[in-house]
């Protein structure tokens, strides 16, 4: 017969996942959105060059998804006492890996739809040291708070701090637990591990009704002017709350979604150093 052991050292994220979910029953809804970056590796490689900033496909997916949530606010929202409560800010969060990724933390940009590419990236870098050198950002804070309660007390930790926050409304900041601390989406990229596409779950505490998984950026056959030829495509698994998005609106933020990251330069204008040649260069059908 085969026999268990308790494993003994467990990333504090995975502590917490163990209590978070209950058997399958969240009216999750998932779907794939792939994305041609022949356009927007170019315009990326030019905001590096004119800002310094380490920008990346995973910042301009949360600008993206955030100027498409800020069109369509009712999408924006928590399920408090069985009704729809809109919040009055787009916030994204992003998840962000240390220890060698090994573990899991997070930063929520507020505003991020009024932010520029190059704030994003700014705001994550300056947060993503701070957790990764001190480890005292307000999420890493709660989880600590949280995974050093009773096993059997971290579940009702976790439901009743919730409960407060998104049922009662209150502000929990003061007992360390950031308000409403992972906005209204989440993204989280898995292409930096080599993984191409996959889908996550919603979070249960989080009350985020969106989250996006970024995969790896690869060649993809795609027909051009009646020719298949190779180009760069990326892959992003999204999985919303079908409580309060459905297929239509879905459909809406993903046209828009996919405008702004196709095609960054026309909708979020150029950045000052952008070689326009290199990006008509570019061939489109």
């Amino acid at each position: 017969m085969a026999r268990f052991r308790r494993l003994t050292k467990v990333p504090s994220w995975r502590a917490l996942a163990v209590h978070a979910w209950d058997k399958p029953s969240d009216p999750s809804v998932y779907g794939i959105i792939t994305l041609e970056c022949d356009r927007t590796l170019p315009y990326l490689e030019a905001l590096r060059a004119a800002s310094g900033e380490r920008v990346s496909v995973t910042h301009l997916v949360g600008k993206a998804i955030a100027c498409a949530i800020a069109e369509r606010p009712e999408v924006n929202a928590i399920i408090r006492r069985g009704r729809i409560w809109v919040r009055d800010s787009v916030d994204v969060f992003f998840q962000v890996a240390f220890e060698g990724g090994n573990d899991l933390a997070g930063a929520k940009v507020s505003g991020a739809d009024a932010l520029s590419v190059e704030a994003i990236a700014r705001d994550l870098r300056e947060r993503a040291q701070r957790i990764r050198a001190t480890k005292d950002d307000p999420t890493q804070k709660s989880t600590r708070m949280l995974t050093s309660l009773h096993p059997l007390l971290t579940r009702w930790g976790m439901r009743i701090g919730e409960w407060l926050s998104y049922q009662v409304g209150l502000d929990l900041s003061r007992l360390g637990i950031p308000f409403d601390g992972f906005g209204s989406c989440m993204v989280t990229n898995v292409g930096t591990f080599g993984i191409e596409c996959g889908f996550a779950p919603l979070v249960p505490f989080a009350h985020a009704p969106i989250l996006l998984l970024v995969g790896e950026v690869r060649e993809m056959a795609r027909v051009r002017g009646g020719q298949v030829v190779p180009v760069a495509c990326l892959q992003i698994g999204a999985t919303f709350d079908h409580r309060l998005l459905d297929g239509y609106q879905a459909g809406l933020l993903a046209k828009r979604f996919r405008a702004i990251f196709e095609d960054p330069e026309r909708e979020l204008g150029a950045p000052a150093l952008l070689p326009r040649a290199v990006a008509d260069e570019q061939p489109r059908a």
